[in-house]
């Protein structure tokens, strides 16, 4: 257990949550208008599924190193302050170049960005005792989400009357001053005696980790390719507005938020995760066969319920139940290892997805994402009915 010793633990949370609401708002300011907006100048699906793609590949390629190295160092103030200044950066590229070239590079930076959330994740439940994990991870991705929540919420105001660039404006408005605000962090003191490398990683071969990895690159992999892309561009050709389309965001987002809290309740735990993570998938296989056979935006206002309680609830048991055997000196590497999965899945299902819908159509992408679920509903049901 980490000591703490002198130093004011709830000032500590709270910087850090400011820190975390203002990184994702730059993070998702623009993002439920990225493919729309790419696609109006003349982008085709397939290049817009690896500009999403993108963002899942830098994170997959820099998470497992960035978490050996944070166990290696034992601090996790400067990987903060990276990803914050990276959220910048990936905003200055598609303000100076607003164009396909630019929105990659953007990307890419951005999935920097968001490969230090192992940082984030790790140094805040290190103030919470273990059994509190769940706990932990509720409250965080809640803030995680509320920042998105106000990014969407600011992008459905203003993207009809200022266009994309404002928004990314907007992004570079929120980054640097929670790179600022990152420097006010003070790490507790621990017992520290690094791990060689050689021992860290013999965590990757942990059964657990390696299971819910797979889950979260499932959830992770088809919330990137639908409620955060195509799904925005589906309720376009079915005549929404920016407006409606910020509006198709925000519900998603908002119940997110109400379903991450809800996670880290009594009430969440007493059914615990055998319940939920296999329910909430089945709700994603749901999703990915309604929203390409619905008329009406109004029905997607509906699923978008759906797929949120995979962010607020899914990704969160998936999170605590993949470190339940994992020991405080490989907790970065174990995180890293888990959002480099993921990563992949926020890589590959949306490039996949673009070509799909760019050689056959949207409803056959859709109803692969569905299968897939599926087979991650009875690998789920599987583990908790015969492995846990």
């Amino acid at each position: 257990m980490i000591e703490i010793n002198q130093l004011n633990v709830k000032l500590q949370k709270r910087i850090i949550l400011i820190i975390v609401v203002m990184f994702w708002f730059s993070q998702y300011v623009y993002m439920p208008y990225q493919a729309p907006y790419l696609l109006s100048i003349g982008a085709t699906t397939s290049f817009v599924g690896t500009v999403v793609g993108a963002y899942g590949l830098s994170q997959m390629l820099l998470r497992m190193p960035i978490g050996i190295m944070a166990d290696r160092k034992g601090h996790h103030k400067l990987f903060i302050i990276i990803g914050a200044c990276s959220s910048g950066l990936a905003s200055l590229f598609r303000i100076f170049i607003p164009n396909g070239i630019g929105f990659l590079l953007g990307s890419l930076f951005s999935g920097l960005a968001s490969a230090m959330w192992i940082s984030f994740m790790v140094l805040y439940s290190n103030y919470f005792k273990k059994e509190d994990m769940q706990k932990s991870m509720g409250i965080i991705i809640g803030a995680n989400n509320i920042g998105i929540l106000v990014g969407f919420v600011m992008g459905s105001m203003f993207y009809d009357k200022f266009g994309m660039n404002f928004l990314c404006i907007l992004s570079l408005a929120a980054a640097f001053p929670s790179t600022f605000i990152g420097f006010f962090i003070k790490e507790p003191k621990i017992d520290f005696k690094p791990l060689p490398v050689k021992e860290l990683i013999t965590i990757y071969k942990d059964k657990r980790l390696i299971g819910f990895s797979l889950l979260a690159l499932v959830q992770q992999g088809i919330l990137m390719s639908t409620a955060m892309s195509f799904t925005n561009q589906i309720a376009k050709q079915l005549g929404a507005s920016g407006f409606q389309i910020g509006i198709n965001s925000i519900i998603y987002i908002l119940v997110a938020v109400i379903t991450s809290y809800f996670s880290a309740s009594k009430l969440a735990a007493k059914q615990g995760a055998k319940f939920w993570i296999p329910t909430v998938l089945i709700c994603i296989c749901i999703y990915c066969i309604i929203v390409p056979n619905t008329s009406s935006v109004l029905h997607i206002y509906f699923a978008q319920i759906l797929i949120a309680m995979s962010t607020g609830i899914l990704f969160s048991f998936c999170t605590s139940e993949s470190m339940k055997n994992v020991d405080q000196k490989k907790k970065s590497t174990a995180m890293g290892y888990f959002q480099a999965i993921y990563g992949l899945g926020m890589t590959i299902i949306p490039i996949f997805t673009g070509i799909i819908v760019n050689n056959y159509n949207m409803s056959l992408a859709y109803y692969l994402m569905a299968f897939i679920s599926f087979v991650g509903f009875l690998s789920s049901f599987y583990w908790y009915k015969f492995k846990n």
